[in-house]
């Protein structure tokens, strides 16, 4: 609600050379950032919320695409079923909204999901054109924060709470009385965003100092690249660099993530602006090194409150209810920031978590700790049950084909390949939705089958289906293959459609409608 009544103060004294009149003026002004006394922060705060419209746009994109396979009436984890049994536990009414607020308490419907997320993908493409209003902003950020709620194990990750805490506080960036940004917004507004940028990344270093061994050893290097969730074609090539350079890459990590943040929070320009130059080349390389998601992008934008543009600062008249606003703002800030700070002091850090149903200030942290060997599950079918011939079923990013290239797919993010990367790592009692996807594919549904890029049977559901679990390498130099791959086991047996116990599980968790055709003869 960035309203002001101040001049845009276009006419005031310039330092250096005229910039060219062609150049986005947001550009123009972020790249004056360090060079002048004083500053306003319209340009940076213009970009900032330009950057937040796309990877709304992205996110509820994700949404309106794979949403209906994932949670849809007919979805692998049913948001449908999933509020009956909430308001079961809860009760109806007050007692349900106030701990899980979402708008499809009212209608849950796909037509709804659906509807909603291509409106959201118009909502940030509008930001993305410059329209800034604080209803368009508190409006996505409402409407993002509901599918979240009813997302469950998809929609669990620091990128989703990070998404909406930073459109919380854009919304009091954003003008009441005009479509566009045009005067300076509130220099609280600005701290508070340094305050998550300075959250973000001091608890992404301390999650790693107080995880595996290999960040004190200064190792993780030389597994992170082949063992993170969705790699790039990058990737391997990092894989393969010197141990002294992987090791000189963490401990620049550590510096970027556990020293550079300090001087977000301090109030000297010039050190702001290098600590932001450090924390974007920083994330530039990690978007660069794998697909995570817009993890990476929306901290980029974020940390665009770093810098301030050249023009001399105006003073901003605000009415008093504005003042008011503002200052409930950061008193609602601190009060929140409680449980956060106390879980960065800890010995006992937890990472990506909400303290409020709101996620309006939450805590952070990536990759804790780092896994030395990859295990895949993959799932396999075959058409005769006597004597199975297995075939792969493919993911879109997740490693299978040894021969396939990996993607890169950053910032949108296929939701189920990066699930799947956690079931090896816990118990397949977490994970059931697996289950579920395996009796999707013996029906042959064609909704589930759009989570795909290969089907090996097209049309014809296979008999039996299992998941098995193979150990991954990267493949060595001279090799025509990207991966190497070692078969373990099994993590589920062979299933067939009228398996008793597979039918048990889907009775269970009331996802025995979720069937679309009875079992191939």
């Amino acid at each position: 609600m960035g309203t002001s009544r101040a001049p845009d103060n276009r006419t005031g004294p310039r330092h250096g050379p005229e910039p060219s009149r062609r150049a986005d003026p947001e550009i123009k002004a972020l790249l004056e950032a360090v060079r002048a006394p004083g500053a306003t922060h319209r340009g940076p705060a213009s970009l900032l919320l330009r950057g937040l419209g796309a990877l709304y746009a992205v996110g509820f994109l994700i949404l309106a695409r794979q949403g209906p396979a994932l949670f849809g009436s007919r979805g692998l984890l049913p948001a449908d079923a999933y509020l009956d049994r909430v308001a079961g536990a809860l009760g109806p009414g007050w007692p349900s909204w106030s701990r899980l607020p979402t708008l499809f308490w009212m209608d849950c419907s796909d037509a709804a999901l659906v509807g909603l997320a291509w409106a959201g993908v118009a909502g940030g493409l509008a930001m993305v054109a410059g329209v800034a209003h604080s209803a368009l902003l508190a409006a996505l950020w409402a409407l993002y924060l509901s599918f979240v709620h009813v997302g469950q194990d998809w929609y669990g990750y620091g990128w989703e709470t990070l998404l909406l805490e930073v459109g919380f506080l854009s919304i009091f960036l954003g003008p009441l009385t005009r479509l566009r940004l045009t005067g300076p917004p509130p220099v609280p507004v600005i701290w508070l965003l340094r305050w998550t940028t300075f959250r973000l990344w001091f608890g992404a270093g301390l999650i790693k100092i107080r995880g595996g061994d290999c960040w004190h050893e200064l190792t993780c290097l030389q597994f992170h690249f082949e063992t993170q969730p969705n790699p790039n074609p990058l990737s391997w090539w990092l894989h393969q660099a010197p141990a002294e350079l992987l090791m000189a890459g963490v401990a620049w990590n550590h510096f970027i993530e556990l020293i550079v943040p300090f001087a977000v929070l301090t109030p000297w320009r010039r050190a702001r602006a290098a600590a932001g130059a450090l924390l974007i080349s920083f994330q530039l390389m990690i978007i660069l090194s794998g697909n995570l998601a817009f993890l990476n992008h929306l901290t980029i934008v974020l940390t665009l409150c770093c810098f301030d543009d050249r023009r001399p600062a105006a003073r901003a008249e605000r009415r008093p209810l504005h003042l008011m606003v503002l200052a409930l703002l950061v008193g609602l800030v601190v009060w929140r920031s409680v449980g956060p700070v106390g879980n960065m002091l800890s010995s006992e850090q937890v990472m990506n978590t909400s303290y409020d149903p709101l996620h309006l200030v939450n805590t952070y942290g990536a990759f804790g700790s780092v896994g030395e060997q990859r295990r895949e599950v993959v799932i396999q079918g075959t058409s005769s049950r006597e004597q199975p011939r297995w075939l792969d079923y493919e993911l879109p990013c997740k490693p299978g084909d040894v021969s396939r290239r990996p993607c890169v797919i950053t910032p949108y993010h296929y939701r189920l390949d990066w699930q799947i990367w956690f079931v090896p790592l816990g118990r397949l009692e977490s994970h059931l939705w697996l289950v579920h996807l395996v009796a999707r594919l013996l029906d042959g549904d064609p909704l589930i089958a759009g989570l795909l890029a290969y089907d090996p049977f097209g049309e014809t559901p296979p008999q039996a289906i299992r998941v098995a679990m193979y150990r991954y390498r990267f493949a060595p130099q001279g090799s025509p293959d990207w991966w190497e791959r070692e078969y373990e086991g099994e993590l589920i047996r062979p299933l067939t459609r009228d398996d008793p116990q597979l039918t048990a599980i889907l009775e269970q968790r009331g996802w025995r409608a979720a069937a679309t055709s009875p079992p191939a003869p």
